[in-house]
């Protein structure tokens, strides 16, 4: 193999490089920057310099402090006791404004500058929200936000909903916006005949700009209370990890566990990419990061570009799928369904699992069948050293999953988690110690993620205060309900076509809260149990990364990898194809969620039979039966036979019992009467045909 030793790929040098490039992305992409933030348009980002930038590293060191006092009652405010609502109204005051000059307004906005209507839309955001969190105690006392409010309140009402659509177009482009502002307004005309299912209490300017800015139920709702409780911590963490060089340890420790297997430089590129994702939440720059150095070694290895590119992508989108990190809107799944963060990071884990088994499998599989062989162990870095240069990683992760699924703290733990990080990096790490410079630099990454997530989840909050003010969901859930005509699999359909169709112009969260207050109200009257609704709309959401015609993720590996964006588009859903059918298998058992009577056990059975179906899935999709060989050799059968164990595959894997009118037995039963006979005549025709020679390739 003529590329070069991955183990210099792994140098300090080019490690450094990959961490300055993975910064690069939080400063220059905001997609990066806010992890979960999947968009169809490419945001054009301002870089602060001189005074502005050091207002954005001050007002993040606030914004983290503020966070801090809250979390840990710490009594900043000597003799003063916060409300909550203020608390989020002084976050919002510090973040918000400054969405102006880091996203500007048009294409043609200069970059290397500020423009004057900027700093205007900068100061008026800054006015309004003090007022408004001046007023937000007395609101609370008067009962404000059902009407009453003075005229001042009002207009600083009025300015905050006109800012905060204008910064969510800003944040989320234009279809986001397009999406969000119908519903906001739409309590101003609820009793129009012409509204059908979505008529409901009409409200007047005057009360739904009272309802939108000084109820917890809007701008102060589950989105902002998510962003304030949780997902500041977590953002702190992921980006101090990844500025302490956990990227270069996780990679090192994928090149020397996987990296000989067959196929090894994929494998290699699946554990990285997880094993990031994990802890950055992040799909894009997950992508920059890992991508860069995985996806030239597998092009060197054998894979056709689209293909590596496609498998990075894949990969990386698993980053919002996999606990003990996940994007932002598994913090929102849980302010919805009033759990834990750590509820919802253990109903993820034997989705994630399965999800990266069959990515496993495919890769496996292709391997096989392209005959790819792994990169030789003089090549790759040595486990033992890895380990030695990054041991302290794994205390760090450690201490953060005891905290959150032993102690239950998920608003302390990711504090406590980077507080370990930074002090054993300063102690044990020579390459990555922090200095000032570091420091402003980690404060200004959080300060852009920080800024592009409070523009986009206060915007969607006033989506959420939209529907709680007319009163249309229970209604709406009865009328999917007569739509479907009670039929659970059709109801779901509809939900995943909506989901993927939603997800293809908004953000995961957007959609996400879309459809939790439009659809999941009727999923769970049908008796589903809740938390799998609710992941099932999130995965159905997030299923644009790969899907074309956006597919952002695909899109940045294909940048990477010098391929055609749509092609590799495609094949990424090639790739991932299992995680189109993982969201209805634990809806149809929540035992995979780890719901019900007794779940661990259930849903360790049920991850069990669903990998083994995945085994004939994947083998069907490529072309290659693991333990029966090349399915060419059965020449003109060879399509019908994967077709065969695709279908054996899926019928094994599916859950049986519960909405489905066959047990579980009877489900496995007849998925082994599908794939036994076509397994059996694949191995007949396979050994009676000669050996493929060698080097054979498919195109």
């Amino acid at each position: 193999m003529a590329s070069p030793p991955a183990g210099s790929l792994m140098s300090s040098s080019t490690s450094s490089a990959s961490q300055d490039e993975a910064k690069r992305v939080v400063f220059d992409d905001p997609h990066g920057a806010a992890g979960n933030m999947q968009e169809a348009e490419v945001t054009r980002v301002r870089t602060l310099r001189g005074g502005w930038r050091w207002a954005l590293v001050a007002a993040t060191a606030a914004t983290i402090l503020l966070c801090i006092n809250q979390q840990f009652s710490l009594r900043f405010f000597v003799g003063y006791t916060q409300l909550n609502t203020e608390y989020f109204y002084l976050l919002i005051a510090l973040m918000l404004p400054f969405t102006f000059l880091i996203f500007p307004g048009t294409e043609r906005a200069p970059l290397d500058r500020i423009p004057w209507y900027d700093l205007v839309l900068f100061v008026a955001t800054f006015a309004a929200s003090l007022m408004l969190m001046s007023n937000v105690r007395k609101a609370a006392e008067a009962g404000w936000e059902f009407g009453g409010a003075p005229n001042p309140v009002i207009a600083a009402g009025l300015v905050m909903w006109v800012l905060l659509m204008e910064a969510l177009r800003r944040t989320g482009g234009w279809s986001l916006l397009l999406s969000v502002l119908p519903f906001t307004v739409y309590p101003l005309f609820a009793e129009a005949g012409w509204l059908g299912p979505f008529r409901g209490t009409q409200s007047t300017l005057e009360q739904a700009t009272a309802y939108h800015v000084l109820s917890g139920e809007s701008l102060l709702g589950i989105p902002i209370q998510a962003f304030a409780d949780t997902v500041i911590g977590f953002l702190v963490f992921g980006t101090a990890l990844m500025m302490t060089g956990a990227g270069k340890f996780f990679i090192n420790l994928a090149f020397a566990l996987c990296g000989t297997f067959r196929g090894g430089a994929a494998k290699v590129c699946i554990f990285a990419s997880g094993l990031l994702g994990m802890m950055s939440g992040s799909i894009i720059s997950n992508v920059l990061t890992a991508g860069t150095m995985t996806i030239p070694v597998m092009k060197k290895s054998g894979f056709r570009a689209s293909y590596a590119g496609a498998i990075e992508a894949c990969a990386s989108t698993g980053a919002v799928l996999a606990p003990p990190v996940m994007g932002a809107t598994a913090f929102v799944i849980a302010q919805f369904l009033n759990v834990s963060y750590a509820d919802v990071a253990v109903a993820a884990i034997i989705p994630a699992a399965l999800y990266y088994v069959g990515l496993f499998m495919q890769v496996d599989a292709y391997a096989a069948r392209h005959k790819l062989k792994g990169i030789p162990r003089a090549e790759l870095p040595r486990i033992m050293d890895t380990i030695k240069d990054g041991w302290y990683y794994v205390f760090v992760i450690a201490l953060l999953i005891v905290m959150l699924l032993y102690f239950k703290r998920e608003s302390h733990a990711p504090f406590y988690a980077t507080a370990l990080l930074l002090v054993l990096n300063q102690l044990f790490s020579k390459d990555t110690r922090w200095t000032l410079a570091t420091i402003g630099k980690f404060l200004e990454v959080n300060g852009r993620t920080f800024v592009e997530l409070v523009g986009i989840l206060a915007g969607c909050g006033l989506l959420i205060g939209a529907f709680s003010m007319t009163g249309v969901v229970s209604s709406l859930a009865n009328d999917l309900l007569h739509i479907a005509g009670d039929n659970a699999f059709l109801l779901l359909g509809m939900c995943a076509l909506t989901s993927l169709i939603l997800g293809l112009g908004l953000t995961t969260t957007a959609c996400y809260i879309f459809l939790a207050i439009l659809v999941a109200p009727a999923l769970e009257k049908l008796g589903l149990n809740r938390m799998a609704v609710h992941m099932f709309i999130f995965y159905w959401g997030m299923l644009s990364s790969i899907t074309p015609p956006v597919a952002i993720a695909s899109f940045a590996a294909a940048g990477i990898a010098g391929s055609p964006a749509m092609k590799t588009g495609w094949e990424s859903m090639w790739v991932g194809s299992i995680i189109y059918f993982l969201p209805f298998f634990f809806v149809l058992n929540p035992a995979l969620v780890l719901q019900g009577p007794s779940p661990y056990l259930a849903g360790l059975g049920l991850m069990g039979l669903a990998a083994f179906g995945t085994l004939f899935i994947c083998g069907g999709i490529q072309g290659y039966q693991p333990f029966v060989g090349d399915l060419r050799a059965a020449g003109a059968l060879e399509w019908p036979i994967r077709l065969l164990l695709v279908i054996g595959g899926f019928v094994v894997a599916t859950p049986g019992g519960g909405i489905m009118p066959l047990s579980q037995w009877q489900v496995t039963l007849l998925g082994l009467a599908i794939l036994a006979p076509t397994i059996l005549i694949t191995l007949l025709l396979v050994r009676r045909q000669s050996p493929l020679p060698n080097g054979l390739r498919v195109p």
